[in-house]
């Protein structure tokens, strides 16, 4: 075990959790042929079998598994190791690495990270959007710090805490008929015409069951995987839907769609993940501290 190196145990990692010699040595810039050098040196080393390299998606073997949770747990420790050393030494800086799905909002990020600067000048914040699942792998994989997405889940792994309720409200083009009525209740929606979310995410769910319980059937004639489509959707069509009011905000004062309040409360919640037992380093404490005070 001696002659086993961290960047090593890192790529062993992340091959044991995506399966697949390709995507590990993606993840840490190194070519797939270095990567399965670097196996064969360790299975070399410690005289054991630790991958079936003949199954797709690769089988990981017991000895692998336990290789595995030592890399986990040895990563985490020198992350930790890492964290309080600059503590101590008085590090001003740092850097937070953040996913976000896209609708969480440029604008949104633009002033938390206008507050976290103010309050941590020397800092760093990094950020990456993505689909809903990959926020969760990438927390998961310890590629980022904190997680942020819309219903969130917690597991066995994950630490869910919540941030925000957005209202939701009945969307449409300003010449669309809903546009002038100052509330819109379900059964209005009757056999409109529907632009929704793609069927696998957690907020189309939400909507569904919130009109299968008022009895309202609508008729779907596209869905989308991100707001941003829907709102052009809606802008050129004669389709209706429900999304989220704070990301209609530009859209709405420049007079490209119209938003109408439900006469029933529907909130999408936003929440935050993270590893359980995780380590912060300073600068995504102080970020976490940010999202989770209500006067930012």
């Amino acid at each position: 075990m001696t002659r086993v190196d961290l960047t090593q145990l890192q790529l062993f990692k992340d091959i044991v959790q995506t399966r697949s010699i390709s995507r590990g040595a993606l993840q840490n810039g190194v070519t797939q042929s270095a990567a399965s050098q670097t196996v064969q040196e360790l299975e070399r080393c410690l005289g054991t079998m630790l991958l079936d390299r003949s199954r797709r998606p690769l089988e990981v073997l017991p000895p692998g598994r336990l290789l595995y949770d030592f890399a986990r747990d040895v990563l985490r420790r020198n992350q930790d190791f890492l964290v309080t050393l600059e503590e101590l030494k008085g590090g001003a800086g740092g850097t937070v690495r953040v996913a976000a799905i896209y609708s969480v909002g440029i604008s949104d990020m633009s002033r938390l990270e206008e507050e976290f600067y103010r309050r941590l000048p020397a800092a760093q914040l990094e950020v990456s959007y993505l689909r809903p699942e990959k926020v969760y792998q990438a927390v998961l994989d310890e590629r980022v710090d904190l997680g942020l997405l819309s219903y969130p889940e917690a597991t066995r792994d994950v630490i869910a805490l919540p941030w925000r309720e957005e209202p939701m409200v009945v969307t449409c083009a300003p010449d669309h008929p809903l546009a002038q009525a100052s509330k819109v209740h379900p059964s209005d929606l009757e056999n409109t015409e529907f632009i929704g979310f793609d069927e696998d995410l957690p907020i189309s769910k939400d909507i569904d069951r919130f009109l299968r319980e008022r009895g309202v059937r609508v008729h779907v004639v596209m869905r989308f995987d991100n707001i941003q489509s829907m709102k052009e959707a809606l802008r050129l069509g004669h389709a209706v839907s429900i999304l989220p009011s704070p990301m209609l905000r530009e859209e709405v004062a420049e007079g490209r769609l119209s938003t109408v309040p439900l006469d029933c409360t529907l909130n999408r919640p936003l929440g935050i993940i993270h590893r359980r037992r995780k380590t912060f380093p300073r600068a995504a404490q102080v970020f976490l501290d940010l999202l989770r005070d209500p006067a930012a």
